[in-house]
């Protein structure tokens, strides 16, 4: 089997987006239109209720929101395709953060009424730091909205990147009438069966004639606005995230879904390097099979209390039963058991390449951010944490249950979502997180998913600081207002009860040396 021919087959992205822009119904199509699955909310095959696909946690499916990175993958065109679908709340951005450097490319949902967001701007600044490509799909064109050049400008303007649209909308809301397919130049009607060429004449209903006729001549105007001056299509500024291609359309109707996969899979970029600590890089191309732990996930299947780690294969290729070394160790084991994932439905996998999104069963054994590597030695850049801002005691309501407790502590922190901490000297569990949301999904998955009651009592919000010099702390430096404790690695903290208490406390001991995370 030839090892380059297999990973440029590999397309893998993320999509990323604001709440309610509809990212995980953009997910649900492509996976329907690349038939991985019969109808919206259900895995192929399956009788389960229907939510989404990528929504397999009880959690997301009793609030209808994504709190969790899910990876999916499906055939298309000869390719494989990996699909990362990410949490749009801003509380959970962390995991949204590792997982953008599991990818290749990043998909950009965009609410045709509501334009760039908040949370659409942080992760493109993320993208954008890494110089990942990304391709937009503005959405929900069904409904009145923005208007296609003001859309346009929104996104050159706020995130500094040249647009270039693939399709062009007739009409909006009521009045939508089709997209032009710029590449072929063809027009795909929303309501009508075949698709028309530019040059076509148009038999409409009478009701409908009028209207779409209107919507029809200011398209072609505003269409051929665009191919007189707008930007060029440059495939290098694509690969190097200067430069986007933007389509329209419906994700609901799985409208314009066709359109962009079609161009994604010719523009999208195959597997690409990756850095080491030693700052070199691994090619895909690499015999050698290596890739780093991305994600944990436990819990996948409550009956099983499994736990699977995500990872991203970077080199080489995976094959069941083959003995890797785990870097951060050394230790050597045997990979007998991994899966290919359609959310929570997962099929054991014989190999997998560069690319691939692999899941390994795991228990208790690998971390976040470790390398995996087979042959000659190799350590991939660390993945970053995120600092927390928000802290809270926790403990179990029934002391009877300290086991369940402890155990659900230690594999949701292990997962990212939530980070550890415990005080100096009587070891009371903290916990901290960047927003609220995961103080809510970490108590609903401790009584769901371990059968425990918790009392969360509030320490409110603090500035953490860890310490380059620990051996320089005297207890005489642990106060109310610089709170000391120890992290899940039992490393020294200081929790600031704001910005003031920190500047105090540098002043007072200028000898004492503070970092932050992310």
């Amino acid at each position: 089997m030839d090892l380059t021919h297999e990973i440029e087959k590999r397309k893998t992205f993320a999509i990323i987006s604001h709440p309610d822009a509809g990212k995980t119904t953009l997910t649900e199509k492509l996976l329907l239109f690349g038939g991985a699955i019969r109808q919206a909310g259900t895995v192929k095959g399956k009788k389960s209720g229907k939510f989404a696909t990528s929504d397999w946690m009880k959690v997301e499916q009793e609030r209808g929101i994504s709190v969790t990175s899910s990876v999916m993958q499906f055939d298309f065109d000869g390719y494989k395709i990996n699909i990362l679908d990410t949490p749009g709340h801003e509380d959970f951005s962390e995991d949204t953060y590792r997982t953008l450097l599991a990818v290749d490319s990043a998909v950009m949902v965009i609410d045709a009424a509501k334009g760039i967001e908040p949370q659409t701007l942080k992760l493109f600044k993320v993208c954008r730091m890494r110089g990942i490509p990304i391709f937009t799909f503005i959405n929900k064109l069904d409904r009145m909205g923005k208007e296609p050049f003001e859309l346009l400008e929104e996104i050159e303007s706020t995130l500094e990147i040249e647009t270039y649209p693939m399709t062009w909308p007739i009409g909006m809301g009521q009045s939508f009438f089709g997209i032009i397919n710029r590449k072929d130049r063809t027009i795909n009607p929303y309501r009508e069966a075949d698709k028309l060429t530019l040059d076509d004449d148009y038999e409409l209903e009478e009701d409908h004639a009028i209207q779409a006729d209107e919507a029809f001549q200011t398209a072609i105007e505003e269409f051929m606005l665009v191919e007189e001056a707008g930007d060029a299509f440059d495939r290098e500024k694509i690969s190097k995230g200067d430069l986007t291609p933007v389509f329209f359309g419906s994700a609901l109707s799985t409208f314009g879904i066709e359109e962009f996969l079609d161009t994604y899979v010719d523009y999208a970029p195959m597997p690409t390097p990756r850095k080491t600590k030693a700052e070199t890089e691994v090619a895909p191309t690499n015999e050698n099979f290596s890739g780093f732990i991305f994600k944990i996930q436990a819990n996948m299947d409550p009956r099983h209390r499994d736990r699977l780690a995500f990872l991203r294969v970077v080199s080489g290729k995976f094959t069941r039963g083959m003995e890797v070394t785990l870097a951060r160790t050394g230790r050597k084991s045997k990979l007998n058991r991994a899966t290919m994932f359609m959310a929570d439905d997962t099929e054991t996998v014989n190999e997998a390449f560069a690319g691939d999104i692999i899941g390994l069963y795991d228990t208790g054994n690998f971390q976040i951010g470790d390398t995996l590597y087979h042959g000659s030695k190799v350590e991939f850049e660390e993945l970053p944490r995120f600092t927390p801002e928000l802290f809270m005691k926790v403990s179990a309501k029934n002391v009877l249950k300290q086991k369940h407790f402890y155990k659900g502590i230690e594999q949701l922190v292990q997962e990212g979502a939530i980070q550890y901490y415990k005080t100096m000297h009587t070891n009371q569990p903290i916990l901290g997180a960047v927003g609220q949301l995961q103080f809510e999904v970490f108590e609903h998955r401790m009584k769901n998913e371990y059968n425990t009651d918790v009392i969360m009592e509030p320490v409110g919000k603090k500035i953490a600081r860890w310490i380059e010099n620990e051996e320089a702390i005297t207890d005489a430096m642990n106060s109310a207002r610089a709170n000391l404790v120890l992290d899940r690695y039992d490393n020294q903290v200081f929790l600031f009860e704001n910005e003031f208490a920190m500047r105090w406390f540098s002043e007072k001991y200028p000898e004492i040396k503070l970092y932050n995370l992310l």
